[in-house]
């Protein structure tokens, strides 16, 4: 019934909103003109494909002929996704929590015509809920105040945008001045990051911070190498409980393997659903190297795992490049893909079923919205000693029945996958499979760390003599 100019991008995301009433422009010149010929706000709305919240805001409201009206009479409404333009991301991220003090997706930007932020937010609702407005009473109170108080949103605009040109001039200040600062020994600013750290550590769960919690690979890299660096065994203590949590948690995959982006609660339960390519990449790598120095086989299980979920479902044949992330919702369900019901796992595995839920906390009255997440409870060897078999055979049924419940979840709708290629993500995830391939002795991972750094080099770089990208696979 209805397209707009999305329908010309490459952005999976953006085409996702090719067909909606609102008159949608992608970021450039010509909407920006035309913003200045119709001397109207411009509505930004910055997203990706994988982002829950997103989805709910284009059903309620970008798919709402009501609200589009409103939008295309007095807006020039522009779509960015932020993972093809970072840029912009950045620039009214900063903006936005200059505003409020938090951020997020999607955001949603009110900006003079020249581009300059004055008003923002992340997702607003079809109707009041939670303190926050309706989308179209907002819109009518930004219409109402950009006709009776323009001065003031001048004003507001233009020390907003002084405001985030400091905070995106900030880190080149902090460089210039730490190089003026008298030199520290590199030891002790390394020992006083890791008592911040451990100081900072969740010992109930693992992990840093409260929910929503997210894995925090790179802190995790840190403390196994200081455990090398120093001997200490409390940074190596640290890192393995927070390995563990995830490993044991609803944000790891334990059928398909592979993580979810982060978890809304601090105990690493309820997945935000979305897969990233960029936090498979770091945590394959971190387990890979925690089997490496611990020789933990469940580290290489779950590094293993990752890696063969990343082959099977990101990679984008034939050339073996690495897709950017699969959604959060199927069908517009969040986690519909991944979630059970008890009766389902009962008529799935028979006999075994009972063996299943005592292990993965499946119940009938579920641990999310009435249905379970699955969620490592007991051990191999604990199960060994209620069900009184040998402990082998205990992780041989687990795995035959993982494959069943897996089986059957293949055949139900799958989330959606944003197939565009990031050259950093690909970056990250070419030495996961690199770094895991010798760590894990893969060679497997090798080869294909291989193809897909062949594509980059061949497909994302410009020749010496181009000024700008590539024309071919700018992706």
């Amino acid at each position: 019934k209805y397209t707009n100019r999305l329908i010309h991008e490459t952005s999976p995301y953006l085409l996702q909103h090719a067909h909606n009433p609102v008159n949608w422009y992608p970021w450039g010149e010509e909407a920006l003109t035309r913003a200045r010929e119709l001397d109207q706000p411009i509505f930004l709305s910055i997203g990706y494909a994988a982002c829950h919240w997103c989805h709910v805001m284009e059903r309620e409201s970008f798919e709402d002929e009501a609200t589009a009206a409103d939008l295309n009479a007095g807006f020039v409404p522009i779509k960015v996704d932020r993972e093809e333009r970072p840029d912009l991301d950045s620039i009214y991220m900063d903006a936005l929590q200059a505003l409020t003090g938090q951020g997020g997706w999607p955001m949603s930007m009110f900006l003079t015509p020249a581009g300059l932020p004055f008003y923002g937010g992340t997702y607003f609702p079809d109707a009041p809920r939670h303190g926050m407005p309706a989308f179209r009473v907002l819109l009518a109170r930004i219409a109402e105040v950009w006709d009776d108080r323009r001065d003031w949103i001048e004003s507001t605009a233009t020390k907003l945008a002084e405001r985030v040109r400091d905070e995106q001039d900030a880190p080149a200040r902090l460089m210039a001045a730490l190089a003026q600062l008298p030199e520290v020994d590199a030891a002790e600013r390394l020992d006083d990051a890791t008592k911040g750290m451990l100081k900072s550590f969740d010992p109930v769960n693992g992990g840093w911070g409260e929910a929503p919690k997210f894995p925090q690979a790179m802190s995790i890299e840190y403390l196994l190498g200081e455990h090398l660096r120093t001997g200490d065994k409390e940074p190596r203590l640290v890192a393995e409980r927070t390995l563990d949590a995830m490993a044991a948690g609803g944000i790891y995959d334990h059928l398909g393997g592979g993580f979810a982006r982060y978890s809304t609660d601090a105990r690493w339960l309820v997945p935000h659903f979305e897969k990233m390519l960029y936090d498979n990449a770091l945590l394959a790598r971190v387990y890979a190297h925690a089997a490496e120095l611990t020789r933990d086989p469940q580290y290489a299980y779950v590094a293993r795992e990752t890696l063969d979920f990343v082959a099977h479902e990101m990679r984008n044949p034939p050339a073996g490049a690495f897709a950017a992330s699969l959604d959060a919702d199927t069908d517009g369900v969040e986690g519909a893909t991944y979630t059970w019901d008890a009766a389902e796992v009962r008529e799935i595995l028979g006999d075994d079923a009972s063996l299943f839920a005592s292990a993965y906390g499946v119940t009938d009255a579920g641990n999310w919205e009435g249905r379970t997440i699955l969620n490592r409870q007991r051990s191999d060897t604990d199960l060994a000693v209620e069900y009184e078999l040998p402990r082998d055979e205990i992780a041989e049924k687990l795995a035959q029945a993982r494959t069943e419940l897996l089986r059957a979840r293949d055949a139900r709708p799958q989330p959606a996958r944003d197939d565009k290629v990031l050259t950093a993500w690909n970056g990250l995830m070419i030495a996961a499979f690199a770094d895991a391939g010798r760590a894990l002795g893969e060679p497997a991972f090798v080869r294909i760390a291989t193809e897909a750094a062949d594509f980059i080099l061949a497909e994302l770089r410009a020749s010496e003599s181009d000024d700008g990208p590539a024309a071919e696979g700018d992706a």
